[in-house]
């Protein structure tokens, strides 16, 4: 729910900021918007679902949606974070798939100050500000905290059976007898419809969860264990190659709010 929404009613406006507070996990169904969306968290670990992919988006970074795109939201305990809804005629410049990106205190300072506005887009100062915002989400680079869903009945197959227990250690070759196919046309599948490597895929599904468990309070160890690594190091080696951060420091920024 809002506890600010100070830019809401003008239409002419470039942005609109929102800023949410609850003491409740926060679960938007599917749906979509007209305009494009910024989201990030300040406390808690944000997860986000397309029909074909899905990110987990710590308080260090932010969720962009372009307009028309639809999506889900879940929170893993309170939420508190912010919006930046974007005018879709301002949206041709902007990124046309949803990506992550890391929040650098140029962004966040910007939507600070524009969910402060009572009369946006009123000045030429505030016209720049906004300017400096579009940049900034046009160019910062995505962070790989996605994990796409193969469309393929097999490889999907595979995929939730994983997903369902990520300490499954069974390779390539062990799967693909379980599924009826050849240990190269299930590599060949999940190359062409995920982006990546199926140890790869395994790999980051593996850090989303452990995401997710540390959102919840988990230890380190007990995340370690649950997502398939008998050796602690090497999930924290893991963890930070993908997310550029270790599980303790995550572990930190997801905190909820008191």
């Amino acid at each position: 729910m809002p506890l600010t929404r100070q830019t809401a009613n003008n239409r002419k406006a470039r942005v609109l900021a929102v800023e949410h507070r609850q003491t409740t996990t926060r679960h938007t169904p599917l749906h979509d918007h007209a305009s494009g969306q910024l989201l990030g968290s300040l406390s808690g670990l944000l997860s986000v679902f397309t029909p074909t992919e899905s990110w987990s988006v710590p308080a260090t970074h932010a969720v962009w949606v372009p307009p028309r795109t639809p999506h889900a939201l879940q929170s893993h305990g309170p939420f508190e974070g912010w919006s930046v809804y974007v005018a879709q005629t301002a949206c041709d410049a902007l990124p046309q798939i949803i990506r992550v990106v890391r929040v650098n205190p140029l962004l966040r300072a910007a939507t600070q100050r524009i969910a402060s506005w009572k009369q946006p887009d009123s000045s030429y100062a505030e016209q720049c500000l906004v300017d400096v915002l579009l940049h900034e989400i046009a160019t910062l680079p995505p962070e790989p905290l996605g994990l796409p869903r193969p469309q393929d009945k097999n490889a999907a197959r595979i995929a939730d059976a994983l997903l369902a227990n990520l300490a499954d250690m069974r390779d390539v070759s062990a799967w693909a007898k379980w599924a009826g196919l050849s240990s190269r046309t299930l590599g060949r599948r999940f190359v062409e419809e995920t982006g990546f490597t199926f140890s790869a895929w395994r790999q980051q599904a593996r850090c989303q969860r452990a995401m997710e468990r540390l959102s919840e309070g988990a230890s380190v160890t007990d995340v370690a264990f649950d997502v398939g690594y008998d050796n602690v190091s090497a999930f924290i080696a893991m963890f930070r190659r993908v997310t550029g951060m270790t599980p303790g420091r995550l572990a930190k920024t997801v905190k909820p709010p008191c």
